[in-house]
C-alpha cells in the first residue's frame, strides 16, 4: 500500500498528530529531524507550525519547499494507544 497523510495537526513543540490513509494515527517528533538547507528555517517554531497537508504530495510540506516522505513519517510515529 502507497501512504498518504490525509489529516494533521500541531500538537506542541515539534510535534504533529497524523492521520494516514491506512486508517493508522498518532504522533510524530520532528525536533531531531530538522537539519539541512531546506530544514534548518523550522527550527522556528512559528514557521514550523505553518505546515499543510498538500493534496498533490499527500504529505505535510512547507512554504519554503521543505517535506517529509509519508514512509518517513509512518515509520517515526509514535501509535497512541
Amino acid at each position: 500500500m502507497i501512504l498518504h497523510v490525509k489529516e494533521a495537526k500541531y500538537l506542541h513543540d515539534y510535534v504533529i498528530w497524523l492521520r494516514f490513509n491506512d486508517g493508522a494515527e498518532g504522533e510524530v517528533n520532528l525536533k531531531d529531524e530538522l537539519y539541512g538547507e531546506v530544514f534548518e528555517p523550522l527550527k522556528d517554531l512559528e514557521m514550523f507550525k505553518s505546515f499543510r497537508v498538500d493534496p498533490v504530495l499527500e504529505t505535510i510540506v512547507w512554504e519554503n519547499g521543505a517535506d517529509f516522505a509519508p514512509e518517513f513519517l509512518y515509520d517515526k510515529m509514535k501509535v497512541l494507544a
